[in-house]
């Protein structure tokens, strides 16, 4: 049995398939196509699958897509009636492309998929998953767990914006739902774009910016904006939204509650902006947690899997794993709308294919690290590399991780590339920038000119499995840097008077710890747990460089600079390490240093 599903359209388009319960392969299309977001139809993330696993469309039994796109177009008609008259020119702008493109999505996926000239599809066997359970799929089925809780939050789909269910053996099933315009995910973005963001691309500066305010706006976002209930459930008051009518997310009256308008893109952050970051994360953290309460007092299951755009808050992740009521959490990495594809793989192969449900007792998960996009031979490296007249050295894996780990502890920055590429947002040790996590200054070096990006994102921690709890307050799987833990307290120094004194961004030079490139201003980080088992190189060069230093962590950062997506084959790590302030690239076998080119 295999399936294939595809994601697209609106944004992180991705394709999955799967051969007999088992994933084979998955990946974003912004990878191959290099547009960051790529919604378009997902071609060369098919090719790419369709390869993997060694079949044409012919040999694939169903192809799933991860909504149904006749009831998003239904909501959509519903809430402009609901608003009217309100939102007639976003009406005017969107309903006719729906009505000449979007409602008829089976004919163009059918058209995408034959133009690939790969084969034959069977109309009758292209199918449609509700946009939730295609999360819920992706979250239960690779999960560890014979039955969970499933918990999906995001901005929305089709109707759905949250999902509670239960995952068991082969099924998964979706017990209630919150619905739009009431949506967690919608909060947040509206947030992020009153902050001068890029919705569904800030949401995670605006995670790294909270530690650096205060939560003087809870009470005001409480009162005014959201009503919870002790469950979890929740609603939003739509008189300060606009993204049921409008371009854009909040209104003036949303301006008048802060008494500011909102940020212009281009000016400066301020302690304002800092404080309503963190208010808005405080408020989601309280929601999500009432959340789990609710649906743990519901399902009584002691393992929680999470999905949706909200799960990769990996701050509340954190707070989840903490703080309970769950005993156990796993959360899918590719939590966002490109997990879908995966999600309505998985789904068509256990309910339309009954394909049971398996899993060796060797491996922690189904996802086999997340390391699931293409790998690289010698000679397709060796040949991008001729083809740049680029200066290398070929070595064997043993020589190679030596000299990365020397090159780290002189406080170099190493490109790293090896294997498969990862799905999801993640750089999990296959498509990664490296450096010292020790080195007062790296923090500021590799935002500044190495990522090109913003001077307070945080960089988050790599350290091997067996020694996560001798560095971190967390003694936990944490495989796809999904979870927030604060660093050990013996790693941590004392601030005097005049650092504890600083505000804002002010506070971003104080050294806090003796790690502090991974140290976040609250004294946080968001840890990658590496497992030998799933990445033997990245585990191998961890311990060379605990050897040269007496210390096991690196930091790792995604192998891309900003507004670009995560590099994916040889050239694209060329290009980026000879376009940014890499000192050493590291593809497979092969060492290219920065001074030599």
């Amino acid at each position: 049995m295999i399936t294939l599903g595809i994601s697209a359209f609106y944004h992180d388009s991705a394709a999955a398939i799967v051969r007999d319960g088992k994933i084979v392969a998955a990946a974003q299309e912004e990878r191959f196509s290099r547009i960051k977001g790529d919604a378009a139809f997902p071609k060369l993330a098919v090719g790419y699958c369709l390869n993997e696993a060694g079949v044409n469309l012919d040999g694939v039994d169903f192809i799933g897509f991860y909504d149904k796109p006749l009831l998003t177009f239904n909501r959509l008609l519903e809430t402009y009636i609901a608003f009217a008259p309100r939102g007639f020119g976003s009406f005017a702008t969107a309903i006719p492309i729906w009505v000449k493109e979007k409602i008829l999505q089976k004919g163009l996926i059918h058209r995408e998929l034959e133009a690939l000239d790969r084969g034959k599809v069977r109309s009758d066997r292209i199918l449609f998953d509700f946009h939730h359970h295609s999360h819920a799929a992706s979250a239960f089925y690779p999960s560890p767990f014979e039955e969970a809780a499933v918990l999906i939050m995001d901005g929305v789909g089709e109707w759905a914006t949250t999902s509670l269910g239960v995952g068991k053996d082969d099924e998964v099933t979706l017990l209630r739902e919150i619905r739009f315009p009431h949506s967690l995910g919608m909060l947040y973005s509206a947030f992020t774009y009153y902050l001068g963001f890029k919705i569904n691309d800030g949401e995670y500066k605006v995670m790294g910016l909270a530690p650096y305010g205060e939560p003087r706006y809870v009470d005001v976002i409480r009162d005014n904006l959201i009503d919870v209930k002790k469950d979890g459930s929740f609603r939003l008051d739509m008189e300060y939204f606009n993204y049921c009518t409008g371009l854009t997310m909040t209104n003036s009256r949303f301006d008048s509650l802060f008494d500011a308008p909102r940020r212009d893109p281009a000016a400066p952050l301020d302690q304002f902006h800092m404080d309503i970051a963190r208010s808005l994360q405080a408020v989601t953290e309280e929601v999500v947690l009432a959340l789990c309460r609710g649906l743990h007092a519901e399902t009584r299951l002691n393992a929680l899997c999470l999905a949706g755009g909200v799960a990769l808050n990996c701050v509340a992740n954190g707070r989840i794993l903490r703080e309970g009521p769950f005993e156990k959490l796993w959360i899918q990495p590719a939590a966002g709308d490109a997990g879908g594809a995966l999600g309505v793989a998985l789904t068509l192969c256990h309910v339309a294919g009954d394909v049971k449900r398996s899993r060796a007792a060797n491996i922690a998960d189904g996802m086999n690290g997340s390391y699931l996009g293409p790998a690289y031979s010698p000679a397709e490296i060796r040949g991008a590399l001729d083809r740049f007249g680029a200066v290398y050295e070929e070595s064997t894996e043993d020589r190679v991780i030596e000299a990365a780990a020397r090159a780290l502890a002189s406080e170099k920055i190493v490109g790293w590339f090896q294997g498969r590429m990862e799905f999801g947002p993640r750089a999990l040790g296959n498509r990664s920038i490296l450096a010292d996590a020790r080195s007062p200054r790296m923090q500021r070096v590799l935002n500044l000119k190495t990522k090109y990006r913003e001077s307070f994102r945080p960089f988050a921690p790599a350290v091997r499995r067996d020694e996560v709890a001798e560095h971190f307050e967390l003694d936990d799987d944490s495989p796809y840097m999904l979870i927030v833990a604060q660093v050990a307290k013996r790693h941590m120094r004392e601030m005097n008077a005049a650092e504890k004194a600083r505000t804002g961004l002010d506070r971003l030079d104080v050294v806090r710890s003796d790690l502090p490139a991974i140290t976040h201003v609250d004294g946080s980080a968001r840890v990658q747990t590496v497992h030998a088992e799933t990445n033997p190189s990245f585990h191998r060069l961890l311990g060379k460089f605990k050897s040269l230093t007496g210390c096991g962590v690196l930091v790792n950062t995604s192998f891309n600079v900003r507004d670009e997506p995560i590099v994916c084959s040889p050239e694209d790590a060329y290009r980026c390490f000879m376009a940014s302030e890499i000192d050493m690239l590291v593809l497979g076998n092969f060492i290219l240093r920065k001074e030599a080119q």
